[in-house]
């Protein structure tokens, strides 16, 4: 079963899905400092969390994402865990990690999914990464 939502909160925006008892929240911020708009290139970085709010302990085995931006590039980049982590997540418990994207545009958007362990069993599922959008500041006014 799949919930998914969105919160707005002024320029806060926090997407979520959450996917057998495991919940995904992404927050995402410009980066300033690391683009270069004159040149096309526009860095975002995000937050995600994900918290287990299921009675199983999970280990998160690896990433697929599907990256697109507003000049038309496509991408599709999968890997062993989460910047160099495979963490294992008990019941009640949460992981948290940053990472980043840059564009050639001023926007763009990601989605993809989790594939996780279940530990007990060594049973593998995927759990849902919320589509989210990263916008430049000035696009917003």
């Amino acid at each position: 079963m799949l919930l998914f939502y969105i919160i707005n909160y002024a320029f806060i925006q926090m997407d979520v899905a959450i996917t057998n008892g495991i919940k995904v929240s992404v927050k995402t911020d410009y980066q300033e400092f690391y683009s270069n708009p004159f040149e096309n290139n526009f860095a975002f970085s995000y937050k995600i969390r994900i918290e287990n709010a299921s009675d199983a302990t999970f280990k998160l085995i690896s990433r697929h994402w599907f990256i697109f931006d507003a000049s038309g590039n496509s991408y599709e980049v999968e890997g062993e865990g989460v910047v160099g982590k495979q963490p294992v997540i008990e019941p009640g418990r949460s992981h948290e990690y940053i990472s980043g994207c840059n564009f050639n545009a001023p926007f763009g958007q990601m989605y993809g999914y989790y594939v996780m362990e279940r530990v007990i069993d060594g049973r593998f599922f995927k759990i849902d990464i919320p589509r989210f959008v990263m916008t430049h500041p000035a696009l917003l006014n």
